[in-house]
């Protein structure tokens, strides 16, 4: 997706360049025949996906697996598969997928969304776009659930005629976003808010829980957001494009390997939007490890048996 995060260790700028230039990403040297490489995005769910995904393989199949951290963008990451840097990519969202990679029109379906790319990975790059784990990660209005209850608002449409009054943090970066961006959302809403703060994201949560803010436009698998109990309104009109979240094997992988394919279904379909939000916490607001996260969720919900 286009996610951002503060624990980015490797610039965009710098992985393009070792790609460009045929070098092996850093983590590679010893790697063997044996050695399934998993590829993981700069921010936590990733890491945690990419850790169950290692896990899993490991304990239920012959391959040993080594995980390569911080591919920051989406053209990284898929640069890191057409090279044969990285054979498995824990992290690929439908929305992002379908514009960047595969240069189709935006489609807003989460159905026709997953079809399209799902056909068109496996016909242009020979890869399995495997079905969502179950949630998404997109954009979303997001206000305090004691502000919700106390204004009747479910859904975005509900703001329609208050707009004037409410102070929205947004992303600095979707101000100007085309396609989903804000201009696009006051003509998909006919809601305009006459008092709009740009800001990091990171800071719209605070801004929130601090009733400096009255909406903040968030990322819906945040952890954040269940910890500072706050209240997703519903996309009524299904302005933003769906982000779900899958895994992605090239087809060298699963020939090579095939037990993996049955690794990576195990995952299909088991994390909604409520878990990866408490997964995600775990890390970034508890600050443990990724892999200490993965373990336990593998463990609670009996993987390991």
């Amino acid at each position: 997706m286009r996610r951002k995060s503060k624990y980015m260790k490797i610039s965009a700028l710098l992985l393009c360049a070792v790609l460009l230039t045929g070098c092996s990403l850093p983590g590679l040297g010893g790697a063997s025949d044996k050695t399934v490489k998993i590829g993981a995005q700069s921010f936590s769910e990733s890491e945690i996906l990419a850790n169950m995904i290692a896990q899993l393989i490991e304990r239920n199949t012959d391959q040993e697996t080594v995980i390569i951290k911080n591919l920051g963008t989406n053209f990284v990451q898929q640069k890191a598969m057409e090279g044969g840097d990285i054979d498995i990519a824990a992290t690929r969202y439908t929305g992002t997928d379908l514009t960047s990679v595969l240069g189709q029109e935006v489609e807003k379906d989460p159905e026709k969304a997953m079809d399209i790319v799902q056909r068109e990975f496996k016909k242009q790059f020979g890869y399995k776009f495997f079905d969502s784990y179950g949630f998404d990660n997109t954009y979303a209005f997001t206000v305090t659930e004691e502000f919700a209850r106390e204004n009747n608002y479910k859904k975005i449409s509900d703001l329609a005629g208050e707009a004037e009054t409410l102070r929205l943090g947004i992303d600095s970066s979707w101000l100007k976003r085309k396609g989903d961006g804000y201009e696009a959302f006051v003509k998909a809403y006919g809601i305009n808010f006459d008092h709009v703060f740009p800001m990091q994201i990171g800071l719209v949560y605070d801004a929130l829980k601090s009733d400096k803010m009255d909406i903040a436009l968030a990322y819906s698998s945040d952890g954040r957001i269940q910890a500072n109990n706050l209240y997703l309104l519903e996309d009524d009109k299904r302005f933003f494009p769906p982000y779900d979240c899958s895994p992605v094997a090239t087809g060298e992988v699963l020939k090579k390997f095939p037990e993996i394919e049955e690794q990576l279904e195990k995952l299909v379909g088991k994390i909604d939007t409520k878990k990866i939000q408490e997964l995600n916490y775990e890390v970034d607001g508890k600050l443990k490890e990724p892999s200490v996260v993965a373990a336990e969720f593998l463990k609670e919900n009996n993987y390991f048996e």
